[in-house]
């Protein structure tokens, strides 16, 4: 029969192993068991022939329908085509800096925990090895659905390399309180050891010796960094929402959220007495992520009113400046990142990230990585609402004119490509989430859209919308665009301004605890703001 493994094709025979088959095709399969199905850590994704692998094993009941542990896993066909990908499916579109942040930070001072005296290597001034090789240290932003990597050199703060993949827990789920319910029910991280594993993978490909590595600083939501740090989530999951971090906070067992642990106990190959130091958290669902765009825009010494706004499974908002600072949290759900939609994709090679639909209805669609399109990723899909919207061939409501079912792309593509109904509904949902979240934060914060001075969009996925297609369907606010600074990742940068300044570091330790969660849930006009939301209307910039 006939495999294709992460798009590579070979013959495999009935009685092979899918690790067996990767194993011939030079494929990293993560495992730590020697696969003899115990670790649980080597899970494929099979997007065809599943009838042609045999069922499952007890060792992999745990899994949802397409996964499978391709140690277990075996072939019991010898016709027929079977797909499968290990949960890195390839490089992720990647910012390597952030845009247009305050020319404060182009100036930073570099002050790293870890320093240099001769052959001695300090950690906080105790020394921890000795080396003549240039020092090193990493800075993640640890999201939902990506994970993104920075190596950076601590003597000149130059970015050596960076990496990018697919957060490898989406077998746990497509969102954060899926992963908190898979991690409540099983007793062996298996979500933390496979990120470790992939984590590992990226570490290794970097063109340096991962033992000159000395410490890796942690952005993400709240979930995702306790996850990764092996704390009991089950309370961020419970409301109020709150990280155990917070409720040893409020207990005096500890004096801040952040989180500090060694590369050896979370299973990482960098130095085995490097540090791993997890930003704080600001509140519930408010995360670190968060905490680290604060860090990139310079919060702290902002006399302007500005918004951040990082649109993603979990958005993160922040409005103020160094007098007042307010925060939210949106959980939008996967949609804007391609999840439950029918031809919904992440942004890898093949997603069609633009779409213009030309007069005779003819789709004019631009795809990342100039290849054959197989499906729409975010901003594609923000795109194709806003010219459904333009061309009147969906309503305000989102629904098609001419009783139609469905838009045809009609890419001449290998497989059709096609949005419905059930797609806009999916979308707008999320997009009422985070125009529900920016309404109570302006609102709690006591000003309109129109007095706001600079409105940045973060995230890879705010990068690159399109800002025309996303104030017509309203995902954000219709103000002036000279006021919308597209940042790009401003989580990964701020985590790599805590890596190289301990000053800055300090300054946002203090920050987080004065900055006030705005809980949307207890907002009494919540529900009629994300009505509101769901409809495809521009957002009233008059609105306090």
């Amino acid at each position: 029969m006939q495999l294709h493994f992460n798009l590579h094709p070979c013959a495999a025979a009935p009685g092979q192993t899918l690790f067996e088959c990767a194993e011939r095709l030079g494929i990293k399969v993560p495992t730590s068991c020697n696969k003899n199905g115990k670790c649980r850590e080597c899970l494929v994704e099979i997007s065809a022939g599943m009838e042609l692998l045999s069922p499952r094993t007890p060792e992999e009941n745990h899994l949802r329908e397409k996964f499978r542990l391709s140690c277990r896993c075996q072939i019991i066909s010898d016709a027929g085509v079977v797909r499968c990908h290990t949960l890195r499916r390839g490089e992720m579109r990647i910012e390597r800096h952030a845009f247009e942040l305050p020319a404060a930070h182009k100036k930073l001072q570099l002050d790293p925990a870890v320093t240099r005296a001769g052959e001695r290597i300090l950690l906080d001034g105790i020394e921890i090895a000795r080396s003549l090789a240039p020092i090193h240290g990493l800075a993640m932003d640890l999201g939902t659905t990506t994970v993104v990597v920075r190596l950076l050199n601590l003597e000149t703060g130059e970015v050596v390399a960076d990496a990018s993949f697919e957060n490898p827990q989406r077998f746990g789920g497509s969102d954060v309180m899926a992963r908190i319910q898979f991690d409540a029910n099983d007793k062996s991280r298996l979500l933390q050891r496979t990120l470790a594993g992939y984590l590992t993978h990226a570490i290794e490909e970097f063109p340096v010796d991962p033992q000159t590595i000395y410490e890796l600083v942690v952005a993400g939501n709240s979930a995702m960094r306790d996850i990764f740090f092996r704390l009991n989530v089950h309370s961020i999951g419970q409301s109020p929402y709150r990280s155990l971090t917070e409720l040893e906070m409020d207990s005096g067992k500890r004096t801040t959220t952040s989180l500090v642990e060694s590369a050896k106990k979370l299973g990482l190959p960098i130095h085995p007495k490097a540090r791993v130091y997890g930003l704080p958290i600001i509140s519930g669902h408010v995360g670190a992520d968060a905490a680290a765009c604060m860090l990139a825009v310079g919060l702290a010494d902002e006399e302007r009113t500005v918004a951040v706004m990082d649109i993603g499974t979990n958005t993160e908002l922040i409005l103020g400046n160094k007098h007042k600072i307010f925060a939210a949290s949106c959980p939008a759900g996967p949609a804007f990142e391609g999840g439950a939609i029918a031809c919904g994709m992440p942004g890898l090679p093949g997603a069609i990230e633009k779409i213009k639909i030309r007069d005779d209805g003819s789709v004019q669609a631009g795809v990342i990585g100039d290849v054959p399109a197989q499906g729409i990723c975010g901003s594609g899909l923000v795109d194709l609402l806003g010219e459904l919207l333009r061309t009147e061939r969906m309503n305000s409501l989102g629904r098609f004119e001419n009783d139609e079912d469905r838009f045809n792309l009609d890419l001449k593509s290998d497989a059709p490509i096609f949005f419905t109904e059930s797609d806009i509904n999916e979308l707008a949902q999320a997009k009422g989430a985070n125009v529900a979240g920016l309404q109570v934060i302006f609102n709690d914060f006591g000003i309109s859209f129109a007095e706001l001075d600079v409105f940045y969009l973060a995230g890879g996925f705010g990068r690159h919308l399109n800002i025309e297609s996303s104030k017509r369907i309203g995902l954000i606010p219709n103000i002036a665009d000279e006021k919308i600074v597209q940042v790009g990742n401003a989580a990964v940068e701020g985590a790599c301004i805590a890596l190289l300044s301990r000053t800055k570091r300090n300054e946002l330790e203090a920050l987080v605890k004065n900055v006030t969660h705005c809980r949307l849930e207890a907002h009494e006009n919540f529900f009629n703001f994300f009505v509101e939301g769901c409809q495809f209307n521009p957002v009233d910039v008059a609105h306090v």
